[in-house]
């Protein structure tokens, strides 16, 4: 994904300075924004030539020209659904925007098909018992079993490559050698791994404070035990372009009541609500936290992620939630190992 800031122009810009941005910018193309930085629309160097023949002058603004109906995604759009749409529509760029149309990156046909490599690490928490998983995690680690005919882990470690991210540390403790044995130095899977060993629970977030080199960079946590289809670099593109200390992934998740809810007042029935349902947000265990956050994690001690984003919030630090729209599976149960495999070949087919 692109810069976007050098692209940028509002109605009000001039159809000269228009040919500037879209002539020096590798994009070839500029994107229309409102005060809010909401996406209007977007300009190409075609639309500038129909808008010549037409008799429009260099000085004239773009308001009348730009073309207002772009194909658009958004920021949750996996890398392989924005390709397939590149593919079908027969076009070279792709604008994303938030829900509120905030424009937020811009998609290149041609950095889909050769990622970019990112600086930013990831660390992902491999060290947990999988206790609800047994007798399956009996002999093997629960990020170690397989879904689609590979280890959970090694589909996670894949995606992650897909988008760049090769930069990986894996925070192990049960059955260790495992997952060491298997992923080695990374190298086989396109990535540089490393490990640090735990030698007690340490939760998900206090393994971090056994980081010999602590990232510079902003860095992605993540459970070691889910599946999903997320776009990677939308969530580190939103991390960046938000300015917070901290961004988790939420889920959204609703409960429905199973009996009509009745509501109360004095002793007095007021309404009932036949089985209403209830919508709730949930952590979906995917992080990424500037270098700043690594102050606030103790040294050698159980310390679990709500509790940073809780110490953030009441140091008035902004913290951010990135609500996850594709696929999105937590191996933590049995019947959650069993939905996986029915699902991996149509969301994942082969990485």
């Amino acid at each position: 994904m692109k810069d976007i800031e050098e692209v940028k122009l509002t109605i009000s810009s001039s159809i000269k300075s228009a040919l500037a941005v879209i002539g020096d910018g590798a994009v070839k193309i500029a994107l229309v924004v409102d005060e809010g930085n909401r996406l209007l629309g977007t300009l190409t160097d075609g639309d500038i030539r129909r808008a010549m023949i037409k008799g429009f002058s260099l000085e004239d603004t773009i308001e009348n020209i730009y073309f207002k109906s772009p194909i658009t995604v958004n920021i949750s759009t996996s890398k392989e659904e924005v390709a397939k749409i590149c593919f079908d529509k027969k076009i070279y760029q792709i604008p994303v925007i938030d829900h509120n149309g905030i424009v937020i990156s811009l998609h290149i046909f041609d950095d889909l098909l050769r990622p970019k490599i990112h600086l930013n690490k990831v660390v992902l928490m491999v060290g947990g018992l999988g206790s609800r998983l047994r007798p399956l995690t009996d002999k093997t680690p629960k990020p170690m079993l397989l879904v689609g005919n590979k280890p959970i882990l090694q589909t996670i470690v894949e995606r992650f490559v897909s988008y760049g991210f090769v930069n990986i540390i894996m925070c192990v403790n049960y059955k260790s050698h495992i997952i060491q044995n298997y992923f080695g130095d990374g190298r086989d899977f396109g990535a540089n791994i490393e490990y640090i060993f735990e030698d007690k629970r340490m939760g998900t977030a206090g393994a971090l404070s056994l980081l010999g080199d602590r990232p510079q960079e902003p860095f992605f946590v993540m459970n070691g035990d889910l599946l999903t289809n997320i776009n990677f670099e939308h969530v580190l593109e939103f991390q960046l372009s938000s300015s917070v200390a901290a961004t988790m992934c939420v889920r959204e998740y609703d409960f429905e009541v199973p009996y009509g809810v009745v509501n109360i007042l004095d002793r007095y029935i007021t309404s009932i609500d036949e089985k209403p349902v209830h919508n709730f947000f949930v952590n979906a265990g995917i992080y990424i936290l500037n270098s700043s956050c690594m102050r606030l994690i103790p040294d050698d001690e159980f310390y679990d992620m709500p509790q940073l984003f809780e110490k953030l919030i009441k140091l008035n630090e902004r913290v951010a939630s990135f609500p996850l729209k594709g696929y999105w599976m937590d191996i933590g149960k049995m019947h959650d190992y069993e939905r996986a495999q029915q699902d991996y070949e149509k969301i994942f087919g082969e990485i």
